[in-house]
C-alpha cells in the first residue's frame, strides 16, 4: 500500500478549502470528495471528519441546495495555508479542478432539455452559448421521447459541428 503526502488532518482541512476556492461553482459532497481524494493519505472516513469540522468553523458553509461553499474565512485561510500543501498535491489538486471547472463551463455552454407535449410529442429544445452570448437557441418537435434523447445525446457531443452545419445549410438555403 503507498503512503500519500496528506497524513494530518489538518493537512487535510487545507486541502479541502485549497480545493473549494478554487471550484468555479459550489460543490455537492460527492464532487467534493471526488477532487479532494487525489492523495493516498485521503480516506473517506478522515475526509468527512475534515469536512464537518469546516463546517462547524465556518470556513465551509452549505447552501440551500445542499452543495458546500466555501465561505470567505475560508477562502482567506486557504490563501494563508496553500504553500504548507506539498508540491505535488497542490499540482495535482490544480489539474483535476482545472478539468472539473472546464466541465462546469461547457455544461452551461451546452444544453439540450427534453419536454413533453400535451399532444404526445416532444420538444428538443437547444443552446448553444460561448464566454459572450448566446450562439444558438433551437426549439424542434419530436416524435418520441427516444428519438429526442437520442438526438440531445449527440447535440451534447458535437455542438459545435451542428452548429456549423446549420450555418452552412442555412447560407445554402
Amino acid at each position: 500500500m503507498s503512503m500519500g503526502f496528506i497524513r494530518e488532518s489538518l493537512e487535510l482541512k487545507c486541502l479541502i478549502l485549497y480545493v473549494a476556492a478554487r471550484a468555479s461553482e459550489p460543490l455537492t459532497l460527492t464532487e467534493l470528495q471526488g477532487l479532494t481524494m487525489i492523495d493516498d493519505g485521503v480516506d473517506y472516513f478522515s475526509f468527512t471528519q475534515c469536512l464537518n469540522e469546516l463546517v462547524q468553523t465556518e470556513h465551509i458553509e452549505i447552501d440551500s441546495c445542499e452543495r458546500y461553499v466555501i465561505t470567505s474565512k475560508g477562502v482567506k485561510n486557504s490563501l494563508i495555508t496553500a504553500d504548507s500543501l506539498p508540491q505535488s498535491v497542490r499540482m495535482k489538486a490544480d489539474r483535476v479542478v482545472e478539468e472539473f471547472n472546464r466541465e462546469l463551463l461547457r455544461r452551461a455552454q451546452v444544453g439540450a432539455r427534453v419536454e413533453k407535449r400535451d399532444n404526445g410529442t416532444y420538444t428538443l429544445a437547444l443552446h448553444l452559448s460561448d464566454d459572450v452570448d448566446d450562439l444558438m437557441e433551437l426549439r424542434v418537435m419530436v416524435n418520441s421521447e427516444e428519438q429526442a434523447k437520442a438526438l440531445a445525446d449527440k447535440f451534447r457531443e458535437t455542438p459545435e459541428e451542428v452548429y456549423q452545419k446549420l450555418m452552412a445549410a442555412l447560407l445554402e438555403a
